[in-house]
């Protein structure tokens, strides 16, 4: 669509209602028109859906700023002629499509084969339900040009998702959603609105039996010990929390030889609705309470969940004393971590080439980990994106074994056979390892703590502040970046970095709760820096080449990483999709005293607030 910015409301309704061919959101831009709700138009019509990293992901209802039939044949138009220009042989290797159970997924899926049959593509189709993790997996074992999976995962019921993978299997990253977004625009006029046809054009071939085939076999190679799988007394309670996992789940249970879950009934069947949760994420408070009450029921001491596209993993587990823990992100990251390396030594692979990451806002265990063990580790920015690229890059150029990846919104890939995060490998790949605990007379409890033990402890705290003014949580970022209003008299001891070519003075407290920061790393506007507490210069010239971040830098948004010499480590960073000043804080403890780290958590989860964020002056 050509710029709209300066267009007239009414012109741009005029327009969708020439183009639109779908009668309910005609029906809704009608309405809007004839009441002259001009702002209602505004936020509908105004700005095109954004196309980025993740794809897309929007509301469902009519405009372009919405997630409808119209905005999903223009983006697949625009993004199937972008993979047909820029992979070879794009058409003949053929593009992979699946889609989840919400409301309007199947349609949405349908449209996107639609165009890109009519650009002449091999369209490899799930016509049914599938979860996530099925598109990536086939587009690297189909060598296919790429992949879209029409989910908004743990979204609330109104919204949907197009999500996109390359010819590697793993999601897109920039500059590839530049260049898409760009042929979107150039393709913007939807042209086929026809979707039922495709059920007989000889160009669609149906690989859900395939696929799931090869999937199972796939993850064969996860399977540690198949006659403790086979023997085990364990019990545990499964949800898919009214998602398409169940069948998935099954299948994969039975291929390790796994005891079969009891279900939750009432969230067992996909419901796109999701109505026995407020919110459908497993990491959400509340959202397991209904498997923990079976459980407590049936005297049965586990709990397992995936999120409704099945590509996360939740898990908690009754202790001794008869209270839940449910497991954190991170420490389910802790406990697949060791598990994956017992299972790889185990089957030989040498230690020093096993690779491992996860994304920077997750606990630096793994990175203590990797120190004592020896394997190859890295972390990334938040996102799979940059994760499975950075495991596939280890082992294409390192010749490393994928070992595993993981970040702390219970995301989890384990192995290589899916670049990205799959909650039903997850799943057996935890079960297994609980069926070997209770051989052992063991918790999964039990099991991380002896992680705890070896590598140090590690407590975090991951919560957010709301902000809906983007002026101040621009001011807040700026005072921690440069001083108050630019100047070294806000009675904080700051650093003096001078960047005579960014002609700005980089004034970053030096320290936080009274722990000295050691290091630093601003991705905003590119700076990073190690032994900040050892410099022994009040003022340093920073040039051009000096300090820049080994990760990407965006200054769109704001992300700053500060560590404290009491094994303290906090990034901030804005949301790209919500009103919030997210911070992931974590404090090491090497001894494994929980009391000093403990204390040491609280002390700086209050200097966020008073010294950085200043939430009371700043009302949030």
């Amino acid at each position: 669509m050509s710029d709209s910015t300066h267009v007239s409301i009414y012109k741009l309704a005029e327009r969708w209602l020439a183009e639109d061919k779908d009668p309910k959101t005609r029906a809704q831009i009608h309405a809007l028109v004839e009441a002259k709700d001009g702002a209602k138009l505004e936020a509908l019509l105004r700005y095109p859906v954004e196309f980025g990293t993740a794809g897309l992901r929007a509301r469902m209802e009519a405009g372009y700023s919405r997630l409808n039939q119209l905005t999903i044949i223009t983006a697949s138009q625009g993004l199937s002629a972008f993979v047909q220009r820029e992979i070879p042989h794009a058409c003949a290797r053929g593009v992979v499509v699946g889609h989840d159970h919400r409301h309007n997924s199947d349609t949405f899926a349908r449209l996107t084969v639609r165009a890109f049959l009519d650009r002449g593509f091999k369209v490899y189709f799930y016509p049914g339900l599938s979860f996530t993790p099925q598109v990536p997996f086939a587009v690297k074992q189909l060598g296919a040009a790429c992949g879209v999976m029409i989910t908004a995962s743990h979204n609330p019921k109104d919204d949907n998702g197009y999500k996109v993978y390359w010819e590697n299997g793993a999601q897109i990253k920039p500059p590839l959603d530049l260049g898409i977004s760009q042929c979107i625009e150039e393709h913007s006029v939807p042209k086929n609105w026809d979707f039922e046809s495709i059920a007989s054009d000889g160009n669609v071939e149906d690989i859900s039996e395939s696929m799931l085939d090869a999937y199972i076999q796939a993850t064969q190679v996860l399977v540690q010990d198949a006659d403790v799988n086979r023997n085990t007394r364990l019990q545990y309670v499964y949800t898919p929390m009214h998602g398409v996992g169940a069948p998935f789940a099954e299948r994969i249970l039975e291929a390790f030889d796994l005891p079969k879950f009891i279900s939750v009934a009432e969230q067992l069947a996909p419901n796109p609705d999701f109505p026995t949760v407020s919110f459908p994420n497993p990491e959400e408070k509340g959202a397991l309470d209904m498997a923990k009450s079976l459980a407590d029921k049936m005297d049965i001491g586990l709990v397992v969940a995936n999120d409704p596209d099945a590509d996360r993993f939740a898990a908690a587990e009754k202790q001794a004393d008869g209270t839940w823990l449910s497991f954190t992100g991170d420490q389910l990251g802790t406990i697949f971590a060791a598990a994956v390396l017992e299972n790889m030594r185990n089957k030989g692979v040498p230690v020093d080439k096993v690779a491992m990451a996860n994304s920077t806002v997750s606990s630096r265990m793994l990175e203590a980990m990797a120190a004592k063990e020896g394997f190859r580790y890295t972390d990334t920015l938040t996102g799979f994106k940059w994760i499975a690229n950075e495991l596939a890059s280890m082992q294409k150029d390192q010749g490393c074994h994928i070992g595993f990846g993981y970040e702390e919104a219970i995301g989890y890939m384990v192995g290589s056979q899916v670049l990205d995060k799959d909650g039903v490998s997850a799943l057996a790949v935890f079960l297994q390892l609980a069926a070997r605990l209770e051989s052992q007379g063991k918790r999964v409890g039990d099991y991380l703590e002896e992680q705890y033990a070896r590598y140090g402890y590690f407590v975090s705290s991951n919560l957010y502040f709301i902000c809906p003014d983007p002026v101040k949580t621009n001011r807040i970022f700026s005072r921690i970046r440069f001083g108050e209003d630019g100047q070294s008299n806000d009675n904080v001891e700051r650093t003096n970095f001078v960047r005579t070519h960014a002609n700005d003075v980089l004034r970053y407290p030096k320290t936080i709760g009274g722990f000295p920061v050691s290091y630093i790393r601003d991705l905003t506007v590119g700076f990073e820096m190690r032994d900040v507490d050892k410099l022994t210069t009040a003022s340093m010239q920073v040039g051009e080449s000096d300090g820049v971040p080994t990760f990407p830098v965006s200054k769109s948004s704001h992300m700053i990483t500060f560590e404290t010499r009491n094994g303290g480590r906090i990034t901030m960073r804005t949301s790209g999709t919500e009103p919030k000043l997210k911070y992931y804080l974590e404090v090491r403890n090497s001894d494994n005293d929980r009391t000093a780290a403990a204390a040491d958590l609280q002390t700086m989860v209050r200097a966020i607030a008073e010294e950085l964020v200043q939430a009371q002056e700043n009302g949030l």
